[in-house]
């Protein structure tokens, strides 16, 4: 069944077609929430209040564009909600104040795996991992990422920069 197919019968309530949507996707979005979550059970919350959304919202969709990419953008702005809630957003600080952390050294990244990476990433402070997520993972620019989040387009940028600097020293580690 193609997407548009699927769509317009999970709209009509098919619940075969709700699950097929939902077993399509479900693996990716896992991924996107484990980005954002601090643990696996709060990705899975936020996977499951995601796909609530997108079913009350599917008769929105425009079928412009692909269907997992409004799936996803769904289940970032769901993991950011989420984050909102349990902390505000931290910090306004420049890009100039932390540039003095960034060197020019190369990432050694490839050689971890993707389990020991994403532990890392899962371990940064709130402010670091979403913007991360966000510029690095997602392709937002600093630009959309500020708007989204309610901060500067700076912080973002020095949220960025801090994060990078806390991955690179904790791959300069291992």
């Amino acid at each position: 069944m193609d997407d548009i197919t699927l769509v317009n019968e999970c709209v009509k309530g098919n619940a075969r077609a709700q699950r097929m949507l939902f077993d399509k996707f479900a693996g990716k979005m896992m991924s996107v929430c484990l980005r954002y979550a601090k643990s696996t059970e709060q990705a899975e919350d936020v996977l499951q209040d995601g796909f609530v959304k997108v079913f009350m919202k599917l008769s929105d969709y425009k079928k412009e564009g692909s269907l997992e990419g409004w799936v996803r953008r769904i289940m970032v702005n769901t993991a950011l909600d989420q984050i909102r809630k349990e902390v505000k957003f931290k910090g306004n600080l420049d890009i100039e104040d932390v540039g003095y952390k960034i060197e020019n050294n190369a990432f050694i990244a490839e050689q971890l795996m993707a389990e020991d990476l994403m532990k890392l990433v899962r371990a940064m402070p709130d402010g670091y991992r979403i913007v991360f997520n966000m510029f690095a993972i997602e392709g937002y620019s600093h630009a959309e990422i500020a708007e989204t989040l309610g901060v500067t387009e700076n912080t973002s940028k020095s949220q960025y920069s801090r994060a990078r600097a806390y991955l690179r020293e904790r791959l300069e580690k291992k």
